[in-house]
């Protein structure tokens, strides 16, 4: 027989399944093909016209999709709005069918996905839905239960597994396929609970059935270690959602590298802290152009020391601060150019 506490899994897992979907994920045939990087050709069978693809007939459909991958969501309003990750819905020429718990199949429509935050709002033309319950990921504790649901590895419908909070705020460089830039993703819920690919943009709920977290990533080669983003990033974003028809990021508008002590000493600066305003690679703009940084005079190898009395480090990124701010706040930089500090007011614009 269970004990108590497996018994109040089971009936939240009950409560929750019937609002997790799975995301399938195809593409035309033809794209596939075009997208096979030259260097692989030679490994490729040899048909009259070069070299050819050879996939299993019964994994294309009578339209000529093939299923690529698969992701997990779940329901948060009863007309069909579904939360899930921005990298399983990232590819603008695939298509995204939604199988809801029951077996019910909807195409998605992408509503709009969050410029910072791995998280995507989708929708599919269902009526009374069953929903999720957001909780708040701000209270979560060290230790607390909690349950991971999703469609693991695009194939296994209906996966659930438990584990416990092992860590908060933090922050990993994550890739959502080899071919994508890396994102570093900051403020994430820790969790031994497993999470797999396909339980990407399922829910992690509490023992309550509420949700406090999108599953997000794993790390490679590592057991028990999954991570999964805070929902209040998803509630905001539902919220400018209702709020403007879209979700609204504050742009500062410059690339930078975080400072401390080692690589203050490897450039012979004379402070160990702050966000030093760089280009990422030669074709970018350290400032971007006509961007609020630019518009108040900030310039390349300028370092940004605070932000509004707070100071910059490694723990406390311009960007954590930006998160707690809106469109149109102002924010007082203290900026250091030439050893010389200045303070400088500047206005946030619009993330596009």
């Amino acid at each position: 027989m269970p004990n108590e506490q497996e018994k109040q899994i089971i009936k939240t897992i009950k409560k929750v399944m019937p609002a997790v979907v799975s995301i399938v994920i195809t593409k035309h045939l033809e794209d596939i093909e075009k997208e096979i990087p030259k260097d692989l050709y030679p490994f490729l069978p040899q048909g009259p016209n070069g070299p050819e693809l050879k996939i299993p007939d019964q994994l294309i459909d009578k339209h000529g999709m093939v299923q690529i991958g698969g992701g997990s969501g779940f329901f948060v309003s009863t007309d069909g709005l579904i939360l899930t990750n921005k990298h399983v819905i990232m590819d603008p020429k695939a298509e995204y069918t939604v199988i809801m718990d029951n077996g019910t199949k909807h195409k998605a429509e992408i509503i709009t996905r969050d410029p910072i935050n791995d998280v995507a709002i989708i929708r599919v033309p269902a009526k009374k839905t069953p929903t999720v319950t957001l909780g708040e990921a701000h209270k979560l504790e060290l230790g607390q239960s909690v349950i991971a649901i999703g469609n693991a590895l695009g194939i296994f419908k209906n996966t659930v597994s438990t584990g416990i909070v092992s860590g908060l705020s933090r922050s990993i460089t994550a890739q959502a396929d080899p071919s994508s830039a890396p994102q570093e993703l900051r403020g994430l819920i820790q969790t031994d609970a497993a999470i797999n690919h396909g339980n990407s943009g399922g829910p992690l709920v509490d023992l309550n059935g509420k949700c406090i977290g999108i599953n997000a990533a794993i790390v490679f080669g590592a057991q028990n270690i999954g991570f999964a983003i805070p929902v209040n990033a998803a509630k905001r974003d539902l919220e400018d959602l209702k709020k403007y028809g879209r979700i609204r990021r504050p742009l500062l508008g410059v690339r930078y590298l975080t400072l401390d002590e080692d690589i203050s000493s490897k450039m012979g600066l004379t402070v160990n802290y702050g966000a030093m305003i760089i280009k990422e690679t030669p074709q970018d703009h350290g400032v971007v152009p006509k961007g609020p940084a630019d518009k108040a005079g900030l310039k390349e190898k300028d370092i940004i020391l605070t932000v509004n009395g707070h100071k910059i480090d490694k723990e406390h990124p311009i960007q954590d601060f930006l998160e707690d701010l809106n469109v149109g706040d102002k924010v007082e930089l203290v900026v250091q150019r030439n050893k010389k500090e200045f303070k400088v007011q500047i206005a946030l614009t619009e993330r596009k």
